[in-house]
């Protein structure tokens, strides 16, 4: 209460934002949340809820950029609305919905689809306890390695078939964070074109991704 207070006062003796926003820049900095991506990421969120009613956006290099401006709270979900609509018709897993709330409040593709692809990840951490990440993490825990077993299986691994399923499906794993999860996590916003038939059409594969993970057997590897 006491910042806001004084930011208050500050505004109205400047008769304007920019002690506000230096604030903000200057409290997001990333360099603050090395080794703290979740908390990073949480107040982000928090934070873009917010500032859509002023025309702004945070992006994840800590600088602002305009935005159409949300004039009501209908309006903002609304914007959220359409996309969560599709995604609810297609039965996607909660999972993917979950890991993209804050974004798809706000109808953020480009974010939706990085948190989309980030919780296929963690999935994977969750249930193996491995720690990688991205096509690494999906080859650690699908391949069958020098062991011949890999930590989690689909199927019993007996036929060519059910071998031939479970390297299908690492490649669909690896590939989704080869083509979505790289580009997204290093490149700018606002040179990376998501349409929204792109976003639904990876949130779709996020949540095949998920229901798979969900059946996948930990194998004696895994103990």
């Amino acid at each position: 209460m006491r910042l806001a207070s004084a930011l208050g006062q500050q505004q109205q003796r400047d008769r304007c934002g920019n002690c506000i926003v230096g604030f903000i820049l200057e409290a997001m900095k990333p360099v603050r949340y090395v080794g703290k991506t979740e908390i990073f990421d949480a107040r982000l969120a928090e934070l873009n809820q917010v500032l859509i009613f002023t025309g702004l956006e945070l992006g994840k290099d800590g600088q602002l950029r305009p935005r159409p401006v949300a004039k009501t709270l209908t309006e903002a979900e609304q914007r959220a609305g359409r996309l969560r609509s599709e995604l609810l018709k297609r039965n996607v897993h909660p999972d993917v919905l979950r890991f993209c709330r804050s974004e798809l409040l706000n109808e953020n593709c480009f974010h939706a689809v990085l948190e989309a692809t980030k919780s296929v990840a963690e999935k994977i951490r969750t249930k193996t306890g491995l720690t990688g990440d991205g096509g690494e993490l999906a080859e650690m825990a699908l391949a069958p390695g020098k062991t011949g077993m890999p930590f989690l299986a689909f199927n019993s691994l007996r036929t060519d078939s059910e071998q031939s399923e479970q390297k299908g499906l690492l490649n669909l794993m690896r590939g989704m964070f080869g083509t979505f999860r790289n580009p997204t996590a290093h490149a700018a916003k606002i040179s990376w074109n998501m349409t929204e038939q792109d976003a639904l059409d990876l949130l779709t594969m996020a949540s095949f991704c998920h229901r798979r993970l969900d059946n996948a057997a930990r194998t004696p590897r895994t103990n």
